[in-house]
């Protein structure tokens, strides 16, 4: 059974896991879920699978440093802390596909089986070119291995309203509201498939759904590189997970995340 620590009545979540999600603690408010979940690491206090759940994130932090914004009590907003030591330093962008696809799966069942959602490189969750979601991995390191990872998730459930065009929510595509307890229960078990599908070594089974689910794969769009645009193609990703794109020359090129951005609504 899951144990559970909160400031106030909430839905149980009972999981049907091996570990993940089954040590919860939910807050009402809270600077960063990652931040709660890495204090209660250096505390001792987090078991492998502990998940941390806020209904209002008031300092969430996304990729490139970009701050991370959701209505308090319409999203979901989580960390799960795992400990992959089976993972070495160099391959930890497996992580980050195996949760990618656990997001997707979790999403996948919502929606069904919908051509227009994606998984846009490296971690975000995409309906056409809207972001429904987004996931922030933090990787502690021992040596060439990984310790333990912080897995933040931010995922736009019943928000209908956003001050940027290119998001939006579950609400907005289906038009129903959602109780957050069963969602947070079945993405626990959706990300605990992927990791134990990354523990038992299926790491190429990975790599390949998530090209097969990878927003603009083999498809000629414009891309930001250096402060100008150009057109190019997702081919492939790294081993570190890098982005493959062919130019319009033939040339491939891979780049970091700092190095290229897509172009939306073009």
């Amino acid at each position: 059974m899951s144990t559970q620590s909160s400031e106030k009545q909430v839905e149980p979540i009972s999981p049907q896991t091996l570990f993940t999600g089954q040590q919860v603690i939910w807050l009402p408010e809270c600077g960063s879920t990652n931040t709660e979940a890495r204090d209660l690491l250096v505390q001792n206090r987090a078991t492998d699978g502990c998940t941390v759940i806020t209904d209002h994130q008031t300092a969430g932090r996304g990729q490139r440093g970009n701050q991370w914004e959701a209505a308090p009590g319409e999203n979901l907003t989580l960390s799960v802390v795992w400990r992959p030591t089976f993972l070495p330093a160099a391959a930890q962008f497996r992580l980050n596909l195996a949760v990618a696809l656990g997001v997707h799966d979790w999403a996948a069942v919502l929606l069904g089986p919908d051509p227009a959602l994606r998984l846009k490189w490296p971690n975000d969750l995409f309906y056409q070119d809207q972001k429904l979601g987004g996931i922030l991995i933090e990787n502690t390191l021992s040596g060439a291995q990984i310790q333990f990872s912080v897995v933040g998730i931010g995922l736009n459930i019943n928000q209908t309203q956003f001050g940027v065009s290119t998001a939006t929510s579950f609400s907005r595509l289906t038009g129903r509201s959602y109780a957050l307890a069963p969602l947070v229960t079945r993405l626990l078990e959706s990300l605990e498939r992927r990791y134990l599908q990354l523990r038992a070594g299926q790491y190429e089974a990975l790599r390949a759904a998530y090209l097969q689910m990878l927003y603009r794969f083999d498809e000629w769009h414009p891309f930001e590189v250096a402060g100008q645009r150009l057109n190019g193609r997702i081919m492939d990703v790294t081993e570190l997970g890098q982005l493959v794109v062919e130019l319009p020359n033939g040339q491939r090129r891979s780049f970091d995340l700092q190095e290229i951005r897509h172009v939306l609504n073009s």
